[in-house]
C-alpha cells in the first residue's frame, strides 16, 4: 500500500501542479495586491510544501519502515489536507462571481486533485495504522 500512495500522491501532486499553473498564469499573483481573489498566496504555497513535505516522509517510511516517518507523514499530510479543503470550499463559494484567477480551474481537474488526494489520505492513515499494529 506504502508505494500505491506514493503512486495516487503524484497524479494529485501533478494535477496540483497543473492547477497552480493556471493560478499564475491567470495572474493570480498580481490579483493579490488588488484582494480580487479568494486565494491569499500563503495558502496557494503552504498547501504544497506541506504535500511536498508529507511525501518526503512518506518516501522515508517506504524505504526505512519506521512508524515515525508513517505517522509524521500523516500528520503533515492532514494539514495540507486541511488548507487544500479550505481551498476546495472557497473556489465553491466564488461560482460565477469569481473574479480571480481560480475562476479558470476546470472542474474535472479540481475534481480529479481532490479524489486523488482524499485517495492518497486514506492510503497513508491506513497503512500508518497498520504499521502501528505490527
Amino acid at each position: 500500500m506504502g508505494l500505491i500512495a506514493i503512486v495516487t500522491w503524484l497524479i494529485t501532486a501533478m494535477v496540483g501542479i497543473y492547477l497552480l499553473y493556471l493560478w499564475l498564469s491567470g495572474g493570480g499573483l498580481q490579483q493579490q495586491a488588488t484582494k480580487v481573489t479568494r486565494f491569499p498566496t500563503v495558502l496557494i504555497f503552504a498547501h504544497p510544501i506541506l504535500a511536498v513535505s508529507a511525501l518526503g516522509s512518506w518516501v522515508a517510511y517506504v524505504l526505512t519502515l519506521e512508524k515515525v516517518f508513517a505517522w509524521l507523514s500523516f500528520g503533515v499530510l492532514a494539514a495540507a489536507a486541511l488548507l487544500g479543503f479550505v481551498m476546495f470550499t472557497r473556489w465553491l463559494g466564488g461560482g460565477r462571481h469569481a473574479r480571480g484567477a481560480e475562476q479558470r480551474f476546470p472542474v474535472v481537474a479540481v475534481l480529479l486533485h481532490g479524489l486523488a488526494g482524499v485517495t492518497t489520505f486514506v492510503l497513508v492513515l491506513l497503512t500508518a495504522t497498520v504499521a502501528a499494529g505490527a
